[in-house]
């Protein structure tokens, strides 16, 4: 009995600093406005990102982190020394993204931290209520710390959750030397969220260190999640050129490009898009069209964890490009597409102690495994692709991309508690 009250006390004694070392952490982060842009071809693609870069680059100086490097493309990569007798251990890495979502706004982030949830609904405004009879996952945090938006922004947790969570087990693993680990590498990434994340990582300057066994992103939801597969992506940009003319002479002689991509995103198939889809069936998801009767485009996504299935639909939209081409003759169409990244199940299924360990980590801590796909990627998909594993864990975060987004500080924690725990397990 005497044991299990001091396991405990301890408990409570690592959750209570943690807390301290994650959640002002991502409160201060959150309000740096680091939204990236699709569009943009500058690396990062947004200034923005590097406020947040050169923020936290400062503040790992600060904890007494010597090797710590901000890149020309505003990567942060950072190296913890193993422990005195650990030096022969291989090396472990973490990383999260930097940027955060176009699908809302992120600037001018509000977070509102409630430090014990009432268990009622949550009016957001402008229609967005946070309800947890809706909700079973919110409604089981009565009496917690939650963090929400105020309704106007996206509050940001996708990722700087999981940056906060990282730096947070980094700040532990300093002030506790008596807990041994081998090399830990730090990684935060910009672009994410445009599918540049790994575009310029410093791969050379990894391999002239000590390139690490193993990586994990700190990118996920809810409690439990664990991932280690995610889809094949493929990114379509359509682009529609029409004939412009007077529409009082436009008879038999006008050609509308921003008709014809109207009409060409009305075909993707509706029971294959994303909110019609789920577990392990794919999708076209059309994220953005504009134009003008001249000329128009089309930004077209594709998501399956299949990669046959991916190049059926890659193929499809040739497809779809003739039949409206027939509609609207002497338009044309014409469409590129390229790879943004490979499912990274077959090279972590090579690697099998690398999502064991992490199995372990979750068992140690308490925390019950829910291993699903990805619907998405991570920066982990490109760097397994480029010979590092690399699985993905929760932060405790929801509603990712939206106004309605809000974060557990509870599950927050308990993610920093399993990045420790994994640490000590490689270095046993």
């Amino acid at each position: 009995m005497l044991d299990g009250i001091v396991a405990s006390a301890y408990t409570g004694r690592m959750n209570n600093e943690l807390r301290e070392f994650t959640v002002p952490r991502f409160l201060s982060y959150a309000r740096i406005w680091t939204t990236s842009d699709r569009n943009s071809n500058t690396s990062p693609t947004t200034p923005g990102q590097w406020d947040l870069a050169k923020a936290i680059a400062e503040e790992l100086r600060g904890l007494g982190l010597n090797e710590v490097k901000l890149t020309d493309h505003c990567y942060v990569m950072a190296k913890l020394p193993a422990s005195p007798g650990k030096e022969g251990l291989p090396a472990v890495g973490f990383l999260a993204h930097m940027d955060t979502s176009s699908d809302v706004s992120g600037k001018d982030v509000k977070p509102q931290l409630v430090e014990s949830y009432d268990g009622k609904p949550i009016d957001l405004g402008g229609g967005i209520i946070l309800d947890p009879a809706e909700d079973p996952i919110l409604a089981a945090q009565k009496g917690q710390a939650i963090i929400h938006t105020d309704g106007t922004t996206l509050l940001g947790a996708d990722n700087k959750a999981g940056i906060a969570i990282i730096v947070g087990a980094v700040e532990y693993l300093i002030k506790h030397p008596e807990v041994h680990h081998g090399p830990i590498w730090i990684f935060f990434t910009p672009d994410e969220e445009t599918g540049k994340g790994l575009s310029n990582f410093p791969m050379d300057d990894v391999k002239a260190s000590q390139l690490p066994i193993a990586c994990y992103t700190i990118d996920g939801g809810p409690l439990g999640e664990l991932e280690w597969e995610c889809f094949y992506a493929w990114a379509a940009k359509v682009n529609f050129t029409g004939i412009s003319i007077h529409p009082g002479y436009a008879r038999g002689r006008m050609v509308n490009a921003a008709l014809m991509a109207s009409v060409f995103a009305a075909m993707l198939p509706r029971n294959e898009s994303p909110e019609a889809t789920d577990a392990y069936y794919g999708y076209y998801s059309a994220l953005a069209i504009q134009g003008t009767v001249e000329a128009a485009t089309l930004d077209v996504f594709i998501r399956d964890f299949d990669r046959n299935e991916g190049e059926r639909r890659i193929a499809a939209l040739d497809a779809y490009a003739r039949a409206v081409e027939a509609q609207f003759p002497g338009g044309k169409i014409e469409i590129s597409s390229n790879n943004q990244y490979c499912n990274m199940k077959e090279k972590i299924l090579a690697r099998p102690e690398v999502v064991e360990k992490l199995r372990l980590a979750f068992n140690r801590v308490g925390v019950e495994v829910k291993e699903k796909p990805i619907r998405g990627g991570t920066d982990g998909s490109k760097l397994t692709e480029m010979g590092i594993p690399t699985p993905n864990i929760f932060t405790g975060g929801q509603n990712f991309h939206s106004r309605a987004e809000w974060l557990s500080v509870k599950d927050m924690i308990a993610s920093c508690r399993i990045v420790v725990e994994l640490i000590k397990i490689w270095s046993e």
